[in-house]
């Protein structure tokens, strides 16, 4: 029986991990109909493989004293799952309007009633022999479990069929990276359930003319059925957590990068954003106070900022190198310099300079911190900026 257990392994996880990864968007946002089909639809979708592993298949009937009572369970959550993706389509595609509403309401109720019909079936079937493998091949030809079955396979295969035709009559019309990459998964998401719903209402068929293909039921049709969860719940998380990712990912960099030229400029000890946050606080916060102290130290060395030093500088370095490596470059060497005055309490004379540090350092924050992560060139460039000065001094 364990090796049965392992291919449910995989997608159960998957969708449970993003199911606890979407828990903080709808506490926070439980208003939103988006926010809540989504959760909603990996809930099912997670409900779903839990309920039919074997192990739970067998605790259910012990539990609950009803043989194969986990069938009608999991093809009603099966059922709610394909209403939802139905929907979440139509949200996706169209904008608000009576007649979507009107719609989805008719998906929302026919689903409903096809759910109330598969608990009115298996009540009136009689299936006294649990089945923990091939319960649909076994009672293929038993009244009313036969249309039990064929209830669940048929309007699973219409439900991927109308969300297959929403999507490809949608494809060309999409633009955003996210949202076009969700379509695909969709894509592949219900053809694969077709192929789940062929391969087992083949195996049913069979049975009907005295045939045996069982393993089509029992070997064929489950991994279509796991791939087609794990991709359909990709295709509807993929256009709300890509963009978020993405964004995190930058934000990410961006706080890194920065955090050499932070390092650089915190002796200043700048009196402006002291607020701490903790390792919860939300990324972009974080990011956020640390450019703000950074502004805040650059204009505490204002005063201790030589100009003409950066100038001669990045004139050197753009001779062998691009504009912003060597504005980073100049700026970092510079800013260095106006850091070891403020210590020493050495402010430039501003006569013939501005007093504040302007934007052709400030502009250049990214470039100025990448270059602070590689102090040898720094130190290899500062020594030629030296000898150049010296030569000029001799001459």
């Amino acid at each position: 029986m364990t090796s049965f257990h392992i291919p449910y392994i995989v997608p159960t996880v998957l969708l449970a991990a993003a199911l606890v990864l979407k828990a903080p968007t709808f506490l926070r946002a439980s208003r939103d109909p988006d926010v809540r089909a989504t959760v909603l639809l990996l809930a099912c979708a997670t409900t779903v493989f839990v309920v039919i592993t074997p192990v739970t298949i067998h605790q259910l009937n012990v539990v609950t004293g009803v043989e194969n009572i986990a069938a009608p369970i999991a093809y009603s959550l099966l059922t709610v799952f394909c209403s939802i993706s139905l929907t979440m389509i139509m949200r996706w595609r169209e904008p608000p309007s009576r007649r979507r509403r009107r719609r989805m309401g008719v998906i929302y109720w026919l689903h409903a009633g096809i759910v109330a019909m598969l608990w009115v079936t298996f009540g009136m079937a009689h299936v006294p022999k649990p089945r923990i493998y091939d319960l649909d091949t076994y009672y293929a030809t038993t009244p009313w479990m036969r249309e039990h079955i064929l209830l669940y396979v048929f309007t699973h295969a219409v439900s991927a069929l109308f969300a297959a035709f929403m999507l490809w009559t949608w494809f060309s019309q999409v633009t955003e990276r996210w949202l076009k990459t969700g379509v695909v998964f969709l894509q592949v998401g219900f053809a694969l359930g077709l192929m789940f719903d062929t391969t087992k209402l083949i195996a049913v068929v069979a049975r009907w003319t005295g045939d045996n293909l069982d393993f089509l039921s029992t070997k064929v049709a489950p991994p279509f059925a796991l791939m087609e969860a794990i991709l359909v719940a990709l295709g509807f998380i993929a256009p709300q957590v890509g963009p978020f990712l993405q964004g995190w990912g930058r934000n990410q960099l961006a706080y890194w990068r920065l955090r050499a030229l932070w390092r650089t400029l915190r002796s200043t000890k700048a009196a402006a954003a002291t607020a701490h946050f903790g390792l919860w606080t939300p990324l972009d916060l974080r990011l956020m106070q640390r450019q703000q102290r950074i502004h805040d130290a650059l204009r505490v060395l204002g005063p201790f900022f030589d100009h003409g030093f950066h100038q001669l500088a990045f004139t050197t370095a753009s001779a062998t190198l691009a504009a912003e490596k060597a504005r980073g470059l100049a700026g970092a060497l510079a800013i260095q310099d106006a850091v070891d005055a403020y210590e020493r309490m050495a402010p430039c004379d501003t006569t013939d300079q501005p007093a504040q540090i302007g934007s052709d350092v400030s502009d250049h924050l990214d470039a100025i911190a990448c270059a602070l992560y590689r102090p040898n060139l720094l130190a290899s460039f500062r020594q030629r900026l030296s000898q150049a000065e010296s030569a000029h001094t001799s001459a």
